[in-house]
């Protein structure tokens, strides 16, 4: 896990709502990750929760509307939240204190501080359907729009009044993802950046293929890198079950949701490569294609017998096949596995067959694995060894690597 959150000054105003519970969980994965987190509630939330969970999961005091006017040491509390601030979140954001905030009203502790940050203010609108289609509410989302406010739209589902439709406050887990892109460097704004991911399958029958043990993660963790520091992202994505839905940076900010490109096998995936590669700035080979596939495909299913010979054959080498129309300004990256006796020497000669300008190398054991040593050999034969590193904070580092080189290249011209 990277630290980007570690002593961020987070405050999160809190309306009243069904889903202020999911405030509490993102209160409580903030202050995990290390974020100093302050709770501002509304008169209508602590009808729902007591303050009193806010300050045991933040660790901090809760502030509510009893404080608006408690002046001490001569500090105003509305102006002192205001300048504490990095980034503010509201949530659940109600129809009412939307429309509130939309007319420049300040008769509320949360409300004055809105008015007196300088700080993002991101909202998290919930509420039932009809309210959300409302032209009325839809015209404050817009003018709230148009004086820099970032609002995140709610989700598609079933909702507390029991009717279906747009109105769900987004899960905990994708409001924290929301917040962690926000404080990314933008370091990859304007870039195209390829990365293939997962393993592929070689059919033998209708039933039956070939294939490994690659989870996917690393590819999903490096898309979700680079997306949060601006990139254009095209992921080629072999079967897994990693993939994960992408924060909905697009709602806010022109970064390109990232285009997943679904393959099967080596030579899908080498196809698509193909088309994407020439245009990109950036491109990262951390798919596990199989190296081999069956010789011949048996269009139904083969019957068990007491022998069966399989003959393979050698797949397409995706990686070196591109690097033979690598451009001078294109940065590649790309992954060695092998056994830890052989893995330096492996790495190293991988690196100069492909041309790449990046290899991380990593043992066996990390396939599946949340959890890895790692060691990157870098465009200047450096080499940085990563202990005990997850695949989130491994594609953290790689991208801070490449942010470097980009820099570096561009002084150059």
């Amino acid at each position: 896990m990277s630290e980007i959150l570690k002593d961020r000054k987070i405050l999160v105003g809190v309306c009243g709502g069904i889903a202020i519970y999911k405030a509490c969980e993102v209160v409580r994965f903030l202050t995990k990750l290390g974020a100093c987190v302050k709770v501002v509630m509304t008169n209508s939330s602590q009808k729902f929760i007591s303050p009193i969970v806010f300050s045991t999961l933040s660790g901090q005091k809760t502030y509510t509307d009893e404080d608006f006017f408690k002046v001490e040491n001569g500090k105003i509390p509305h102006i002192e939240l205001a300048r504490f601030s990095e980034v503010i979140l509201v949530l659940p954001a109600t129809a009412s204190f939307i429309s509130k905030l939309a007319s420049g009203q300040a008769n509320e502790l949360l409300l004055a501080t809105l008015l007196a940050t300088k700080a993002p203010v991101y909202l998290f609108p919930s509420m039932n359907v009809n309210m959300w289609e409302n032209l009325i509410f839809q015209e404050n989302l817009k003018k709230l729009r148009n004086f820099g406010y970032l609002i995140y739209e709610p989700f598609e589902g079933e909702l507390a009044c029991g009717e279906v439709g747009k109105g769900r406050l987004p899960e905990p887990s994708e409001i924290v993802e929301v917040v962690k892109a926000h404080f990314r460097e933008k370091s990859l704004k304007g870039k195209k950046i390829l990365i293939t991911g997962g393993p592929t399958r070689e059919p033998l029958d209708k039933v039956r293929f070939l294939t490994n043990a690659s989870s996917g993660k690393t590819a999903y963790f490096l898309a979700k890198e680079a997306y949060y520091r601006g990139a254009e992202v095209h992921l080629v994505w072999s079967f897994s079950k990693t993939l994960a839905e992408f924060p909905k940076l697009n709602y806010f900010s022109d970064i390109p949701y990232p285009k997943v490109y679904e393959v099967s096998t080596t030579k899908e995936m080498l196809d698509v490569c193909l088309e994407i590669f020439p245009e990109c700035d950036i491109a990262i080979f951390s798919a596990a294609p199989c190296d081999f596939r069956p010789k011949i495909f048996y269009p139904g299913k083969l019957k068990k017998t007491e022998k069966l010979i399989i003959e393979f054959e050698i797949t397409e080498d995706i990686a070196k096949t591109l690097s033979q129309i690598k451009k001078p300004y294109q940065i590649t990256v790309g992954f060695a596995l092998d056994e830890p006796s052989k893995l330096e020497e492996y790495a190293l000669f991988k690196k100069e067959e492909k041309n790449f300008d990046f290899i991380v190398a990593n043992p066996l054991s990390t396939m599946g694995k949340d959890v890895s040593d790692f060691t990157i050999y870098t465009s200047t034969k450096e080499k940085k060894k990563l202990t005990n590193f997850s695949k989130e904070h491994l594609a953290f580092h790689i991208f801070e690597l490449i942010s470097k080189e980009v820099f570096k290249r561009s002084n150059l011209c």
